[in-house]
C-alpha cells in the first residue's frame, strides 16, 4: 500500500518546479495582477467598445483573460498569465482570432505592471510592451506600447477599463 507515496515522490522528483510553484501561487508577487480580476467595459480609440473578463483560475495560479472587441470588429482573445517563481517574472501568452501569438515577460515597474517582448518583423527587431497604469479599484488604464531603441516608447493602441463587477 506504498504506491500513493511513492508515486506522489516520484512526480514531484520528475517536476520540481511544479511542486515548488504551489507555495508561488499565494506568495504576495503572484497578487499583483489581482486588480486585473473582474468584469470590465473597454473603450479605445473613436468609439471602439469591447468587454473583457479576467478570472483567476488553477487554484489562483493562473490568470485568464477573455477579450471580445467591439461587434462587427475581429479582434477576440485570451491569454493566460502566472507568476513564474523559477524566474520571479510574470509570463503572459496572448492569442486571437487573426492567429496572432504574443508571449511576454513583465514586472511591476515604477507602480505600473510592465509586460514586454521582443518582435522581428521582416529584419528589423523592435520592442512591445503593454502597460497598465492609473489604477483605481474601478478603472485603469492600459496602453500598448512600441520602442525602437528601448528608451523611447510610442503608444500605438489605448484601452480604458471600466469595472462591471
Amino acid at each position: 500500500m506504498r504506491r500513493p507515496c511513492v508515486v506522489v515522490f516520484l512526480l514531484a522528483a520528475a517536476f520540481p518546479a511544479a511542486a515548488q510553484q504551489t507555495a508561488g501561487c499565494d506568495s504576495p508577487e503572484s497578487k499583483q495582477l489581482d486588480f486585473w480580476v473582474g468584469e470590465w467595459d473597454l473603450t479605445y480609440g473613436d468609439g471602439g467598445k469591447g468587454t473583457n473578463r479576467i478570472t483567476k483560475i488553477l487554484d489562483g495560479c493562473a490568470i485568464l483573460e477573455e477579450f471580445t472587441g467591439a461587434p462587427g470588429v475581429k479582434l477576440n482573445g485570451r491569454s493566460f498569465s502566472t507568476f513564474d517563481v523559477a524566474t520571479r517574472r510574470w509570463k503572459q501568452a496572448w492569442v486571437d482570432d487573426s492567429g496572432a501569438y504574443l508571449d511576454f515577460t513583465g514586472s511591476r515597474e515604477d507602480g505600473r505592471m510592465v509586460f514586454a517582448r521582443e518582435a522581428t518583423r521582416g529584419e528589423k527587431k523592435f520592442l512591445q510592451r503593454m502597460v497598465f497604469a492609473d489604477v483605481t479599484p474601478q478603472s485603469l488604464l492600459w496602453t500598448w506600447q512600441r520602442s525602437d531603441d528601448g528608451k523611447e516608447w510610442k503608444t500605438l493602441w489605448e484601452i480604458r477599463y471600466k469595472r462591471v463587477r
